[in-house]
């Protein structure tokens, strides 16, 4: 499958319903969306609270495992 054309929600999306493999581009999208997260709250407390869904931090979690080993 070409993924050229997915944006970095798709890509993760994707990785979390099995529809494509989860690896390196999948850990960069999550990496770009916890950035682009991270900015949209330092526009004001109306945004503080947002947060990525159970499945999105389940597979942050995932990454940070793979990292510390």
């Amino acid at each position: 499958m070409i993924e050229a054309n997915l944006n970095d929600c798709q890509i993760v999306e994707r990785s979390i319903t099995g529809q494509r493999a989860i690896d390196e581009q999948t850990f960069a999208s999550l990496t770009i969306l916890t950035e682009r997260l991270e900015r949209l709250k330092k526009l004001g407390k109306t945004f503080s609270n947002v947060t990525f869904s159970p499945a999105v931090k389940k597979l942050k979690a995932q990454k940070n495992a793979v990292a510390v080993c």
